[in-house]
């Protein structure tokens, strides 16, 4: 079993620098302990579906992969920001069953056999805080459930009722009732502290509390700058390490112990740039949050001929018979999208930029792209055998204008449902 929750990961830890003066006491649901020890860096999840039993080195450990029959999905959306998109596709045939908690007809729910419909947040009762802000918000709902939705909270709830511990799962709580025993829990520590805050029922119809702080304004790395010996960093030496011998001992080629140049997998500099002359950036959305609404207007109206803009140099496009506004497809040897060009001299004429959001639309499995993802274009890679993270920045492409009947994005199209009946 492989479980995603965003909702339910630990808070983080307090901000070493600006805003709050003082770390603020934030509301959190209380965290049981995982009985289930492996864990994988998030962005190995391919892998761990392809290659069960394998091992891997993480961090100086050698660890294996679990063999994982079974995925349920709850936040996050992973046809979005994986690499290699067409790997992810292959590796989603291989569990028993995938669940997800949805609103959407996301490529996320388009890819499980479980779709529990969700509620947004305008449609469940909820407290907004966060560790860096004295502001907590009282987050009403503005609808009702929309169909059969349910908030998680009472999805999970229905689960472990089927599976025997609903009393254990809600402790006789419903979804109101938490966010009141969340927030008298906070009121309580202010309490002792000396500080008076309003009753749940007050800070709910007021909307929000200031929460107080005090103290001077905290500075990066300040006590270390004014006295390194009486402040110093945690690091074995205690000051600012250039040399690692905890990573030397680790004795990873692809990670040694000090500063290096190591050839990335793909660049402009390397012989796969023989056939694809492009460095693609795959940046942040100006136009929606990560690929939250794409579907809006603000994202739609930036589009070209419905399609994510591909921003490439006027030279660049001379030379292969591209025109601003054109559809193009992009390439490599993972596979290949739609973009619409956009005309820029603001970038450099061996690189295109193509922004991560557009919901992933494949013609087939594994087929072309017609939305314009870039993720189906980078590479699945961990950036060492130490942080196993995403090099998603590391993509060489090329770029033709493309020719013969333009297929239409189906990325915001409904799949065929089928009443239930009974």
């Amino acid at each position: 079993l492989f479980f995603f929750l965003s909702a339910l990961l630990p808070p983080p830890p307090p901000p070493p620098h600006g805003n709050p003066v003082k770390y603020i006491k934030r509301l959190t649901l209380p965290q049981g302990l995982n009985p289930v020890e492996p864990f994988i860096p998030v962005a190995r999840i391919t892998d761990m579906l392809l290659k069960p039993g394998e091992p891997f080195d993480y961090n100086g450990q050698r660890l294996r992969y679990p063999d994982i029959r079974l995925v349920y999905w709850c936040g996050g959306n992973t046809f979005h920001h994986h690499q290699d998109l067409n790997r992810l596709v292959e590796a989603w045939q291989r569990p028993e069953t995938i669940i997800v908690h949805e609103p959407w007809w996301n490529p996320q729910a388009r890819h499980a056999d479980i779709v529990l419909p969700a509620t947004t947040v305008l449609e469940r009762n909820d407290i907004g805080t966060a560790p860096a802000d004295p502001m907590v918000f009282a987050m009403a709902r503005a609808i009702p459930p929309v169909g059969e939705s349910r908030n998680d909270y009472d999805i999970f709830s229905g689960v472990a009722d089927r599976l025997g511990f609903k009393d254990g799962f809600t402790e006789g709580r419903s979804e109101k009732d938490w966010l009141s025993h969340l927030y008298d829990t906070l009121r309580g520590e202010f309490i002792r502290d000396g500080v008076e805050l309003p009753p749940f029922d007050a800070f709910w119809s007021a909307g929000h509390i200031t929460l107080p702080t005090e103290g001077e304004e905290k500075v990066l790395l300040g006590g270390f700058r004014e006295d390194p010996t009486a402040h110093p960093l945690p690091t074995p030496s205690g000051r600012i390490e250039i040399f690692s011998e905890t990573i030397a001992s680790f004795g990873y080629d692809d990670c040694p112990g000090h500063p290096a140049w190591i050839e990335p997998a793909e660049w402009l500099g390397g012989e796969k740039a023989a056939r694809f002359p492009l460095h693609l950036i795959s940046n942040q959305p100006a136009t929606r949050l990560h690929s939250q609404y794409d579907p809006g207007a603000v994202s739609m109206d930036s589009k070209v001929q419905d399609r994510e803009p591909l921003l490439i140099h006027p030279a660049t496009a001379a030379t292969r018979g591209i025109e601003d506004s054109a559809v193009v497809r992009v390439y490599n040897d993972r596979g290949a999208c739609l973009a619409g060009a956009r005309l820029t001299e603001n970038i450099s004429p061996d690189v295109v930029v193509l922004a991560t959001g557009a919901w992933f639309d494949p013609e087939e499995p594994g087929g072309r792209e017609r939305h314009g993802n870039p993720n189906v274009l980078t590479l699945d890679k961990g950036t060492s055998r130490l942080a196993q993270g995403p090099v998603s920045q590391t993509a060489l492409v090329e770029v033709q204008a493309f020719e013969g009947e333009l297929p239409e994005v189906r990325a915001f199209t409904s799949p065929d449902l089928v009443q239930r009946t009974g």
